[in-house]
């Protein structure tokens, strides 16, 4: 492992903070810089040097900062300081009030609890319909076989995305998240390009999925979605509907394997499991870094002066440890955590997240309920890049199901 100062710096150089020499350490190398102040130096692997925020009040305070925007163009960033991923602009996590107003307020209705609660049966459905492949076997890969096929197909099915091209689908996503390597620019131009063809497709030939309603607000309501922003917003949904549960789902999972008393106390009382999941997001964040914030002007954050248009990124992951303790505790009641954010970027998706999270959980613990890893010294090897953090296999053995009649 690279040597690095207390400071964070090799040679009087940040470290890159989403990076493959920080990441495999990220809560350690975290609870470093927590302990000398709530905000530091930082680089990133897109370029962009700013700061990165890790102590929890500080975290709260610039999620919600008024002068902290999310547009680069509105804080008149320069190009040597920011450089944006590929095709991930045209939506409200890039915006701000009152276009960020104006977008969430246009697929909001597809993401309220009430809508959520709609989706439980068929959210149900397919979590058996997987572990009903997975049971019987005796061994499986759970980030494989369970906490990747789960949320893509449930985001897959929202959006309209026919079966057949959902596995290419989940390969253009995960590489343009820096999830399994390869290229993620690539990644993202095919992601953007299938989207585009998806939502000419769904122009043509409308259904009930949400990719058809966004297309109707673009087409008949006075143009209030640009052709950027139905592109943006369809790319949002994939990453936001489905990279985070996947993550959500596996760190769980790592957690109940190496803690098996936890996953056996979640058996005994499976009423503790909404709090549970609120405790798994709070120890182990799936988003680890929100996306870059700009300064709008000159100010002063945790006592360092950041300048008019320095990029901004705050630590989820490391915010939360200045709550409550370190371990993951099932039984915690009222966790407390920034996982899905602060202030008028607050996730859309949370109640989606959680229904899936606690409905799969759930399913997972009963149908496996002698699982265990099949290496239990061994840390699952992690997402190496970027701003997710997330298992990326996950293999265990349990006792097989008996075959049906």
């Amino acid at each position: 492992m690279t040597a690095h100062a207390p400071d964070n710096t090799v040679d009087g150089e940040p470290l890159i903070i989403d990076g493959p020499d920080f990441k495999p350490d990220s809560p350690a190398r975290f609870a470093e810089l927590r302990a000398l102040g709530p905000i530091h130096p930082a680089r990133f692997t897109n370029g962009t040097r700013g700061w990165v925020v890790v102590g929890h009040e500080l975290a709260r305070s610039a999620l919600n900062h008024p002068q902290l925007l999310k547009d680069p163009s509105a804080a008149a960033v320069r190009p040597d300081v920011y450089r944006p991923g590929t095709g991930f602009a045209g939506n409200m996590l890039m915006a701000d009030p009152p276009d960020h107003t104006r977008l969430r307020k246009l697929v909001s209705g597809a993401f309220t609890p009430r809508a959520t609660e709609r989706l439980r049966p068929r959210i149900e459905q397919i979590s058996r319909d997987l572990l009903d492949r997975i049971a019987p076997r005796g061994s499986a890969d759970l980030v494989e076989d369970f906490t990747r096929p789960l949320p893509m197909t449930v985001i897959s099915e929202l959006l309209g995305v026919p079966e057949e091209r959902r596995a290419e689908f989940q390969d253009w996503s995960n590489r343009a998240m820096g999830v399994t390597g390869g290229d993620r620019v690539e990644g993202g131009i095919m992601l953007n390009r299938y989207l585009g063809e998806l939502l000419e497709e769904k122009r043509r030939t409308p259904d009930e999925a949400m990719l058809s309603s966004l297309i109707a607000v673009h087409d008949e309501e006075d143009g209030r979605l640009s052709d950027e922003e139905l592109l943006g917003t369809a790319v949002l949904l994939v990453i936001a509907g489905h990279e985070t549960t996947v993550n959500l789902l596996g760190n769980a999972l790592a957690v109940l394997l190496r803690r098996p008393d936890q996953a056996d106390r979640l058996r005994a009382e499976p009423e503790l499991l909404p709090g549970a999941v609120e405790e798994f997001l709070r120890t182990e964040a799936p988003v680890e870094l929100t996306p870059a914030r700009f300064a709008a002007q000159d100010m002063e954050l945790g006592g360092r002066r950041v300048a008019k248009g320095d990029a901004v990124l705050v630590a989820l992951g490391s915010a939360n440890m200045d709550a409550d303790g370190a371990e993951a505790d099932v039984a915690r009641k009222d966790a407390r955590h920034l996982s899905f954010g602060h202030g008028i970027h607050y996730c859309l998706g949370a109640p989606l997240a959680r229904a899936e999270a606690v409905i799969g959980l759930r399913q997972v613990l009963d149908r496996l309920p002698d699982m265990a890893s099949v290496d239990p010294g061994a840390e699952p090897p992690r997402i190496p890049q970027g701003i997710m953090r997330g298992p990326l296999s996950l293999p265990v053995r349990f006792t097989p199901e008996p075959a049906g009649p």
